[in-house]
């Protein structure tokens, strides 16, 4: 299953880091993404998130935050957390 909790802002290419607006839930480190939009589709482990600069380990709705992805994403690409990690392909 999954949670519907946010969308990509900005996405950095250089440095593969997307910024991402929380819309509902809480987000922690170490938990699992799935990051789906037009061209984009892929699971992945939220290993670091930063608040302006800063490091944290938990982010809630509301609060706007960046993080490392695995493949590039595009703006607006919706983000869910996945709440049963069974069919991820994520160990």
């Amino acid at each position: 299953m999954e949670e519907r909790i946010g969308i990509v802002t900005h996405y950095f290419a250089k440095i593969s880091v997307a910024v991402m607006e929380m819309k509902e839930g809480r987000l922690h480190t170490g938990d699992t993404l799935h990051i789906k939009g037009h061209t984009t589709d892929f699971y992945q482990n939220v290993s670091s998130m930063q608040i302006e600069h800063e490091p944290v380990s938990e982010v809630k709705a509301g609060q706007e935050f960046a993080f490392k992805v695995e493949s590039p994403v595009r703006e607006h690409d919706v983000v869910f957390r996945v709440t049963d990690e069974e069919n991820t392909g994520i160990e």
